[in-house]
């Protein structure tokens, strides 16, 4: 394997330290939504929609928001619709389309769900850093976030 660039010893511990930590974050975050009735991936969806203004999403603006291809998306807004969370619609600017809205039962949802979650977020992460710790750790999310959406 020549040319391989192989993690030292620190680097090794840095990765597997995060890796570890990213694992116990997305347990303890999963196990608080399931118990509000909701997965990750539904929440994933609610979120956004729940911000957006006026009417809803587009369907393919809404997957480039959370990175998902139209498969994985499509698939989980028909659980979604199922349970009656939001509604899929044709878009009334655009034919080919499709606009995604919130039901009153989807807001209720990420409403009840949004404060247990905020809480989880502090309890296992933001409130263990410091002001400055937050500071670095937003500039090297954000920097390694758009390097990996670069390749």
């Amino acid at each position: 394997m020549a040319g391989t660039r192989w993690l030292d010893d620190g680097e090794a511990r840095m990765w597997r330290a995060f890796y570890e930590m990213r694992r116990h974050l997305d347990k303890a975050i999963e196990r608080q939504l399931a118990d509000a009735g909701l997965s990750t991936a539904d929440y994933d969806l609610l979120v956004p929609l729940s911000e957006a203004p006026g009417d809803g999403l587009r369907a393919r603006d809404l997957a480039n928001h959370v990175g998902w291809d139209r498969s994985r998306l499509s698939h989980q807004l028909r659980r979604m619709e199922q349970r009656g969370l939001l509604t899929r619609r044709e878009c009334p600017s655009d034919a080919r389309g499709t606009l995604i809205t919130l039901t009153p039962a989807g807001r209720r949802a990420v409403e009840t769900a949004a404060p247990g979650h905020v809480e989880t977020v502090r309890r296992h992460f933001v409130d263990l850093l410091s002001p400055e710790e937050i500071d670095t750790l937003t500039a090297i999310s954000t920097r390694i976030r758009d390097n990996a959406t670069d390749t």
